[in-house]
């Protein structure tokens, strides 16, 4: 199956009131976990690498490469998104790629220069048909926007969008980027207001941190994108340290490795059931 547009994913959800899994890949292992997991529950998904996964490998091309390739050969729809995109380089060298979707994050600008900078990316990437996805106030960890008091504005989330023309937004409902307990609390109240405010896809953020039975909840309430990392991570370590634990002699990476692999890909055939989930 070819590779679609995280529009031909995003879309479709948000019309049937359905989740969208979204998942980051840091090795190509996690990329191949996904997908593997993804055919495994029948359903479509996104691949994300982050601007952090970037600096990890030192550059985009090789893991940017590698997901496409993963996704082109996957036997269900994939998308592949670049997450938390800074550096307007490095947005045009992810659609050169083949990215459908780019995150771009100018949430350290303040409103009007985040606007401003955000809309010129905006159009440049609809000028090449990727689909943009955008976010209001600073983003980070617990101290950013995903900090469990932080909330997003429905009428200033409106605003925002009307001014970049960006295709999703991410909001501050009470979540937080890499949390280790599922203890954040979603504001479905305000998932719902900005659901009526908002006219274009709505997308969450530090999905790990919210108990699973939430998360069907949160889509119910109006969230489409739904981006899951850390969660992967933990289960994917498990997997390497059980292993190792289990085989004290091994020394070699593929043994170890292909269990973090299964288990990735059992987490995400676990989970994308959860999205889709909706009662009618």
């Amino acid at each position: 199956m070819p590779l679609v547009a995280t529009g031909e994913i995003v879309g479709p959800a948000v019309r049937a009131g359905l989740g969208a899994g979204a998942f980051n890949v840091i090795q190509i292992e996690h990329a191949q976990a996904i997908v593997a997991g993804a055919e495994a529950a029948g359903a479509p998904v996104i691949l994300q690498i982050s601007e952090n996964a970037v600096r990890y490998h030192g550059a985009l091309a090789a893991i940017g490469r590698a997901a496409v390739e993963v996704a082109a050969a996957a036997r269900v729809p994939v998308a592949v998104h670049l997450d938390h995109a800074t550096d307007p380089a490095l947005v045009r060298e992810a659609v050169e790629l083949g990215f459908g979707s780019v995150m771009f994050d100018a949430s350290a600008l303040d409103y009007t220069a985040n606007v401003a900078a955000t809309a010129e990316v905006a159009a440049d990437c609809h000028a090449r048909g990727v689909w943009v996805e955008a976010e209001l106030g600073e983003v980070g960890g617990k101290d950013g926007v995903h900090a469990p008091g932080a909330r997003t504005d429905p009428a200033e989330a409106a605003a925002y969008v009307a001014a970049t023309g960006v295709d999703a937004l991410a909001v501050a409902v009470g979540t937080s980027h890499a949390m280790l307990v599922k203890e954040a609390v979603v504001d479905l109240g305000l998932v719902a207001a900005l659901r009526a405010a908002v006219p274009v896809p709505l997308v969450l953020h530090g999905s790990s941190g919210v108990p699973e039975a939430d998360l069907t909840r949160a889509v119910e309430a109006g969230l489409t994108k739904v981006n899951i990392a850390t969660h992967l991570n933990v289960a994917y370590t498990r997997a390497i340290r059980d292993h190792l634990a289990a085989h004290p002699e091994a020394v070699d990476p593929r043994r170890y490795v292909a269990a973090a692999r299964e288990a990735v890909a059992r987490e995400v055939a676990r989970l994308l059931p959860l999205l889709l989930a909706v009662a009618p």
